[in-house]
Formats: C-alpha cells, sequence, structure tokens
C-alpha cells in the first residue's frame, strides 16, 4: 500500500562514553596530534558498547578533563557516542535471555517508537485530503485534472525519491551504532548528491507532462490542468525530496517525534492555506492553482523547520562536515536506492494501475474504489510506522552486535503485524453497510463498498505484514529481495488475476480486490518465511565490515574491523 510520507520520530536523545578497547596496544591520536589518513595495518576493534546516559561527558571513572593515550577515540576528539537508551538495552546479560522474554521486551520498544510515526503518517496524509477537498469542490473537471496530476507526481517522482531514500534505512541506523556515528551524516550528504541528480529528469518529465497526457489519450481540458498542477507543486519537489532524507537523519538517531512535532505545526497552516488561496478573499484568492501552491508552500516549510532543528536543537552527534567525500561511494547508494524504488514504486504503480482499471468499470466502481482505496490508506498507516520502527530498530542493534536481539525484533514485529489491522479489519466487517456514508449518499455505491469491505478487511492483514517485512528487508539491505517479491506478487500473480476476475468472470470491482487480496497473501507468505530464515549473525558481520571500510576511508585514529 503506498505512503505519502514515511515519517520517523523521536525519543530523549542521550550518550555514552565508548568503552576502552579490549585490544591491547591500541594507539588513540591526542587532540592535538595531526590526522594522518595514510592506510593504515588493518586492526580488528571491538564494536561500541551502550551504557546508560553519563551526564559528565568530559570525565571518565574520575580522569582529567584532558584527554590522555587511554582516553577512547571519540571522546578524545570530542564527540559525545550515542547510545539507544533502552532498559533492554542497558542490561547486557539479557543477551542470554530465552526469546520469548526479548521478544516481550522488543514490542515494549516497537510500540514506543512506532505511535509518534503513526502520528506523523495521518498527519501528513492530512496535506494531500486538504488539497482534493478544496478543489472538489471548484468543478469535477478540477478534480479529475488533480487526480491526474497526483498520480503523475507519485508515478514519476514522489516514488522513485522513497525508493531511492529507503537505501538510507539500511546504512543509517547501523551507522549511528559503529564506532563513528559521524557517518550517519556522511551517508546522509551523499544521498542528497544523489536525489538531487534524480531530480533533473523529474523536472523534464513534469514540465513536458501535457503533450505526454494528449499522447496517453487523456481529455485535452484536465491534461492541461494536470499539467498546470505538475508545475506549481514543483516548486516543492526538492523540499519533499530533502524530507525524505532529513527524516531518515532524525530516525537513525531515535529522534521519532521531531518530524511528528513539526507536521503537527505545519498540518493547520496547510489547510488555511489551501483555503485562502482557493477559496480565499478576492486579493489573494488563486483558484484551481492555490491548491499544489500550498502543498509546495507545506513542503517547503516543513524543510525550513527540519533544517532549524537540525542547526539548532539537534545533538551534532552524528554531523559530518562538508567534504569532497559526500561525492564518494554513490554507487552503494544507487544500488540499494534502485532496489527500493523496484520494491516501493512497483507497489505505487500497481495500484494507479488498479484505479485506471476501476475507471474502465463505470462511475459507481470508480467512486466506490476511491471511497476503498482512501480507507486503506488511513488504516495502512498504523502498520507502515511499525515496518519504520522495526528497521531502525534492527539497524541499530546490527550496528551494536546484537544479533538475538535483532531477531527478536524481526519476529515480534511480524506477530504484531498481524495483531494491529485486526481492529481495523473488524471495524470493516461491523459496519460494512454503514461505512461508505462517511463518503458518499449513492446507494449504488454504499452497497458496492459494502460487499467489498470483508475482502478489505482479509486484505488489511496480509498489507500489513508486507509493511513490516519491507521494513526488515531495509534494515539487512535486502530492498533488492523486497522489489522482487513485491514484482512477482502484483504484476505476475495479483494484477493478472484480478483483471480475469473483474472482466473475464464478470466480478468487477470485487475481482480487482480479490486479485490484489491474493498477492499479498503470496507476498506474506515469502517475504515471513525469507525473514524467520534470516542469518542474523551474518548480517552483523555485513554491518562491520562495511562500517570497517568507511572508517578506513576518512578518520585517522578509527582502525577498521576487515575479516571481523
Amino acid at each position: 500500500m503506498p505512503s505519502t510520507y514515511q515519517g520517523p520520530a523521536s525519543l530523549p536523545s542521550s550518550y555514552a562514553i565508548l568503552s576502552r578497547s579490549l585490544e591491547q596496544g591500541h594507539e588513540y591520536l591526542n587532540q592535538e596530534e595531526e590526522v594522518d589518513y595514510r592506510p593504515r595495518p588493518k586492526k580488528i576493534v571491538m564494536p561500541r558498547r551502550s551504557y546508560p546516559h553519563l551526564p559528565q561527558m568530559k570525565k571518565l571513572n574520575g580522569a582529567s578533563d584532558y584527554p590522555t593515550e587511554a582516553t577512547p577515540l571519540l571522546v578524545s576528539q570530542g564527540l559525545p557516542v550515542p547510545l539507544i537508551d533502552e532498559q533492554i538495552d542497558r542490561n547486557k546479560s539479557n543477551d542470554h535471555e530465552s526469546m520469548l522474554t526479548l521478544m516481550k521486551e522488543e514490542m515494549k520498544v516497537l510500540t514506543k517508537y512506532s505511535l509518534p510515526v503513526f502520528g506523523s503518517q495521518l498527519l501528513e496524509y492530512s496535506l494531500v485530503v486538504a488539497s482534493v477537498v478544496t478543489i472538489g469542490h471548484l468543478s469535477t473537471t478540477a478534480l479529475a485534472a488533480t487526480s491526474l496530476g497526483s498520480m503523475t507526481a507519485s508515478v514519476t517522482a514522489f516514488s522513485i525519491i522513497q525508493g531511492l531514500v529507503s537505501a538510507l534505512d539500511t546504512m543509517l541506523p547501523s551507522a549511528w551504532t559503529s564506532q563513528d556515528p559521524r557517518l550517519v551524516g556522511l551517508w546522509t550528504q551523499r544521498m542528497t548528491v544523489v536525489i538531487a541528480f534524480s531530480l533533473i529528469p523529474m523536472y523534464l518529465l513534469w514540465f513536458n507532462a501535457e503533450p505526454i497526457l494528449l499522447f496517453l489519450k487523456q481529455d485535452p481540458v484536465v491534461a492541461h490542468l494536470a499539467a498546470v498542477y505538475l508545475r506549481w507543486i514543483s516548486l516543492g519537489l526538492p523540499a519533499y525530496a530533502f524530507n525524505s532524507i532529513s527524516r531518515r537523519y532524525f530516525q537513525s538517531q531515535g529522534l521519532f517525534d521531531v518530524p511528528t512535532r513539526i507536521i503537527l505545526l505545519v498540518a493547520p497552516v496547510n489547510a488555511i492555506l489551501n483555503y485562502l488561496l482557493v477559496w480565499g478573499p478576492a486579493p489573494i484568492r488563486l483558484g484551481y492553482i492555490g491548491a499544489p501552491l500550498a502543498t509546495a508552500i507545506s513542503f517547503n516549510l516543513i524543510s525550513i523547520a527540519s533544517i532549524i532543528y537540525g542547526v539548532f536543537f539537534a545533538p551534532t552527534t552524528a554531523w559530518h562536515p562538508i567534504s569532497r567525500r559526500m561525492f564518494t561511494s554513490l554507487g552503494v547508494l544507487v544500488r540499494l536506492g534502485l532496489g527500493g524504488v523496484g520494491q516501493t514504486a512497483s507497489e505505487w504503480w500497481a495500484w494507479e494501475f488498479l484505479s485506471l482499471a476501476a475507471s474502465l468499470l463505470g462511475p459507481i466502481a470508480l467512486a466506490a474504489q476511491s471511497i476503498l482505496f482512501v480507507s486503506a490508506v488511513i488504516m495502512f498507516q498504523a502498520p507502515f510506522a511499525l515496518g519504520i520502527a522495526t528497521s531502525v530498530r534492527i539497524g541499530n542493534l546490527l550496528g551494536e552486535r546484537t544479533p538475538r536481539k535483532a531477531q527478536a525484533t524481526s519476529n515480534t514485529a511480524i506477530i504484531m503485524a498481524f495483531v494491529i489491522p485486526a481492529c481495523s479489519s473488524t471495524m470493516f466487517v461491523v459496519f460494512r453497510n454503514h461505512w461508505a456514508y462517511l463518503f458518499n449518499n449513492d446507494p449504488e455505491v454504499v452497497t458496492l463498498v459494502g460487499t467489498i469491505l470483508p475482502i478489505v478487511a482479509l486484505y488489511q492483514l496480509f498489507d500489513s505484514n508486507s509493511a513490516v517485512t519491507a521494513g526488515i528487508f531495509r534494515a539487512r539491505g535486502k530492498q533488492f529481495v523486497g522489489a522482487l517479491l513485491n514484482l512477482s506478487a502484483y504484476y505476475m500473480f495479483g494484477i493478472p488475476l484480478g483483471i480475469f476476475l473483474a472482466f473475464k468472470w464478470k466480478m468487477g470491482l470485487v475481482g480487482l480486490w480479490l486479485g490484489i487480496t491474493a498477492s499479498l497473501i503470496y507476498y506474506a507468505a515469502l517475504g515471513t518465511y525469507l525473514c524467520i530464515q534470516a542469518d542474523w549473525n551474518r548480517e552483523v558481520v555485513k554491518v562491520m565490515e562495511r562500517m570497517a571500510r568507511e572508517e578506513s576511508k576518512g578518520y585517522g585514529g578509527v582502525e577498521t574491523a576487515h575479516g571481523v
């Protein structure tokens, strides 16, 4: 299920002093020494450990304020070292506890992480709903043009950006708990470079949208208005991309509620702007173009607020100074990002294709599809938030070299993915004959929606699972696996089956939803199996090797961990 926003959140940041290395003979740089970037002999370093918050960072076990040769490297360079401040992480003996005990603890952590993300998801979705509501009262043609423009924007840009940025779900959480948390900032800068180049073809498409839409046999008036919509909302495209990156930067550090608080401030501003620019007083009323302009302004306000928070309020532990290194290792992000595009965009495009198929069934079916789709998207936000929380938590634990906890988190999230949608599924079944009245009063639409809602209830269970397993794949750097599952589930199985049932067997919209539900059952079965069978010790080794390669390139004194 596509989501318009992938948001993160915040728990109180805490810090710890890097533990002394157990390897004898490690030499640490003094602050006054000149950094030597020449290749160093390969040495093994122990992973950074997490300890409870220490209020006085400058003292270590009663030592002097000044670093000595025994002071851990990052502290000697004035860098506070981050910590996942969870009770389960403070007690190192729990690594040997039973899997059931670990899963109970991880359920608490995942719940705490997911709640603020869920809030940000709903608030972000309100940005889209506000423009649809305001334009919908202008005219049917304007609403159709907005829908076409929004669909074009999603297919050609938003879904691609979300897919590319998903590479950070693999890189940042483990970097935060690695030997050098500044790698979080470095990978963020690299993704900014990748996204900046990717915006060029997107702008070319958007500013030539009208002839392309006419070539695709769209109504000339609707095509023109959709192109106008894209030109105005393009003012917010860089901000949309930046917001997608900054959310990962914050969430990898446990700052999950930062985007929630920012969007909480921007969402009402967006609603007011939509009203004033579309329906407001004559001096400021712009009509149709007011809605995409309001959305673009809102995207930019979120970016400005994120920058202000990052510069003046957020800890600088994860920030990496701007340097030429931001133009290196871009291929790693592109490779992971393309897999993410296959995983994310393929799902978005599948839903746009189904909406197009529903339009061929007539206005009643299209109206019912719109109600069902919006309802499913709203209910999807909770498991999607859980997927984000799972990705961050597993990435942090892999960076901390705790494979059993990572496995416990994965197993817990999969179970929670079936529990969370139980409420929404029950609600759909109980209120199936009245649900559509929230959106429309047409008796035919209400009846059709009521017929399909039990199928949507079943769909929710497996869609929730797909959101969580996708998060687990991202944490492991397995975006390509998720892409293959999505492509095979939707395009080789679900959509063909749905089209066959809808048009060949004359089942209409019911057939489309049966097909898409079957595809998610297939995805959930294979995805769950692949997650349960994961070798988490191997995942830790992969993270250590990746961090070692980066640390050996840029920071004198941070030794590598090759061959761990």
